[in-house]
């Protein structure tokens, strides 16, 4: 952080807050998820490609040069408006009232004239509309300053509590989410039409060995889930199901980064999905997709469909398409349209075949890379790797670790909890 800058108290000092974030600041974890990447010489991928944010969409407060305002200092400069008519309505009549009384008391006004004349604002021989002006000016700079006064001092204790700048701003807008995302703050106003989780923060019950719980009315309402694939190896799912595991998410396949983007099966896929259900664990399945066509999405979820079909599959389908920071990437240069149509066109094609599809996001796909407004008809399936309920639409399973623990599994595995009952 750059000791030697200040942020101005006045219009334009939130122009500063780009240099906060560029001196060692991280993204807000959970807008960043950092999912471990499937290497397999350029051609695997999975949910734990890391991402550095792009988006098609919103508004930036760093680098552009805009600025962003709250709606406090309109209020306070009204209220400053206000407090000086008074003032100067006060000063006139007794100014005037002064002057009768001086006058041996002729042309007295009686206390109906005189409340009368206030309410009128009939004040013109005692101030000119240039000083009344003038006033005005300064009350407003006044409640400007109280104003910007008012934010930095709570950007400061932020700052001081190892905030990130998204994350320090959050509470001063409350009707968008703020986003840092390649190097800037954006603002995404919330869509009042689409549909709201209602999740509540006090319901969240971290367990002393790190498993998430949701609990209403002194019950836990969710169900313990993970997410695998063949980075967790060979998987002993008698001892994951012992280990009261629910539901899990199977990676069926993946498509290449490369430019050929050759479609691959998962090497464990068959493994897992006879041991989960042999075990009474809750199954769905993911395609870690890199397609940049419908045709490439709808080709992906043939695959998936074929794949599954000896098996009784009652969880949700999931297309999972993430970004890769990986410049060769096919899909670095996909449009907010082409992601949604995509996305469309695999949930459809799972749906026809009677199958449940839902689409996999964290916080930077959900709000800058995809057009949410036209995906409502799907289940959500959100990462967000911190425990505060940010996200404000709804979503169905939350993956909510990356680094859990389970009985037979030997590495690391995705912690999910589901917010309803699986058939």
């Amino acid at each position: 952080m750059k000791s030697e800058k200040k942020l101005q108290k006045e219009e334009g000092f939130l122009e500063e807050l780009d240099l906060l974030e560029d001196e060692g600041k991280e993204d807000y974890p959970g807008e960043g998820v950092s999912l471990r990447g499937h290497g397999n010489n350029g051609e695997d991928a999975g949910w734990g490609a890391s991402r550095q944010k792009e988006t098609a969409l919103g508004r930036e407060a760093a680098g552009s040069g805009k600025r962003r305002r709250s709606a406090g200092p309109y209020i306070l400069t009204a209220l400053g408006c206000v407090a000086v008519l008074l003032l100067i309505a006060y000063v006139a009549l007794a100014a005037r009232q002064m002057k009768k009384e001086g006058n041996g008391g002729e042309n007295k006004e009686t206390e109906e004239d005189s409340r009368d004349s206030l309410q009128a604002g009939n004040f013109s021989g005692t101030y000119t509309q240039e000083e009344v002006d003038t006033m005005i000016a300064q009350a407003e700079e006044n409640a400007r300053a109280q104003e910007a006064e008012r934010i930095l001092e709570g950007l400061k204790e932020n700052f001081a509590n190892g905030d990130s700048t998204a994350l320090a701003l959050r509470s001063f807008y409350p009707d968008e989410i703020v986003l840092a995302s390649s190097g800037k703050i954006r603002f995404y106003p919330i869509l009042d039409s689409l549909q709201k989780n209602r999740y509540l923060q006090e319901n969240l019950q971290m367990m002393e060995n790190g498993e998430l719980q949701y609990v209403e009315d002194g019950q836990v309402i969710t169900h313990k889930g993970i997410d695998v694939s063949a980075h967790q190896g060979t998987i002993d799912w008698q001892q994951v199901a012992q280990d009261g595991v629910e539901f899990a998410f199977l990676r069926v396949g993946y498509r290449g980064y490369g430019e050929a983007g050759r479609l691959m099966i998962d090497e464990e896929f068959e493994n897992n999905v006879k041991g989960s259900l042999a075990n009474g664990v809750k199954t769905g399945v993911y395609f870690f997709s890199q397609s940049v066509t419908e045709e490439e999405a709808i080709e992906e979820a043939k695959l998936v469909l074929e794949q599954i079909s000896p098996y009784r599959i009652t969880g949700p389908v999931v297309y999972d398409l993430e970004k890769i920071s990986d410049s060769g990437a096919r899909t670095r240069n996909l449009t907010v349209q082409q992601r949604t149509a995509m996305a469309l066109a695999f949930c459809q094609t799972v749906a026809d075949a009677g199958y449940r599809p839902m689409l996999y996001f964290n916080l930077e796909s959900a709000i800058a890379l995809f057009d949410l407004t036209q995906l409502e008809d799907y289940d959500k399936w959100f990462a967000h790797y911190t425990t505060d309920l940010y996200y404000p639409y709804e979503y169905k399973i939350w993956q909510y670790s990356e680094k859990g623990s389970v009985k037979g599994i030997d590495t690391e595995v995705d912690m999910d909890i589901s917010f309803e009952v699986w058939d």
